[in-house]
């Protein structure tokens, strides 16, 4: 069973969740400030957590940087009543794989925590390790290995280098990687997906099997 967290200032919204989610077959916990979300996370290893930005005592932002830094492969869904693209963009910059705005529809967010929880699945009953050729990247502890070579990865590289790796040998356009990695529906017009390409082909020692496909996107060789 699939433990989550749902954090929202609104009692009414968090009993709302709290019906739903559990009819649903979750175990759900409920917090009401920020501090209260962090308290819970330090002593339980969270599948997914619901997060609204306007929480009483800090910022969404802090609690959501605060929960990656504790558990880095969290899955963070924001459901949040702020209406600038810019906030929606910097929080699935920051790691938060969707957002999804206030007023919401319970059956759509149910569809959103099955799929982002199908990309992870809890319990570990998902393959631990992918390999292509002399990469072997762990799912679990967000690293990634060449040879004698290893780095951790930043959750958004992991989930990057994991999208190449499903698919090595075919081209993956921007568009798609916009929306399978970061949850973008939209082109935010900005070069975010060539930033996190050159970071992981850093760490990888300049890895060239990443090849970049002209006007299209980018291809890990199979090979």
């Amino acid at each position: 069973m699939s433990r989550l967290l749902v954090v929202d200032d609104e009692v009414r919204v968090r009993r709302l969740l709290d019906r739903a989610l559990s009819s649903a077959g979750y175990a759900v916990d409920l917090a009401g400030t920020g501090a209260e979300c962090l308290s819970a996370a330090a002593v339980t290893d969270y599948d997914l957590v619901v997060l609204d930005l306007m929480l009483p005592d800090r910022s969404g932002d802090d609690v959501l940087a605060a929960l990656l830094d504790h558990q880095p492969d969290v899955r963070v869904i924001v459901l949040s009543a702020v209406p600038e693209i810019g906030a929606r963009i910097h929080v699935l910059d920051a790691g938060a794989l969707d957002f999804l705005p206030k007023p919401f529809v319970i059956a759509e967010l149910l569809a959103r925590i099955r799929a982002r929880l199908r990309d992870h699945p809890a319990g570990g009953n998902g393959t631990r390790f992918l390999q292509v050729g002399e990469l072997r990247l762990d799912t679990h502890r967000l690293t990634v290995s060449m040879g004698s070579h290893q780095t951790t990865l930043s959750h958004r590289e992991f989930l990057l280098l994991q999208h190449f790796m499903q698919r090595a040998g075919q081209v993956c356009s921007r568009d798609e990687l916009l929306a399978d990695v970061w949850g973008y529906q939209f082109d935010p017009g900005s070069n975010v997906v060539d930033v996190y390409v050159r970071r992981l082909r850093s760490k990888l020692d300049g890895l060239r099997r990443i090849e970049t496909v002209r006007n299209v996107g980018y291809c890990l060789s199979a090979g």
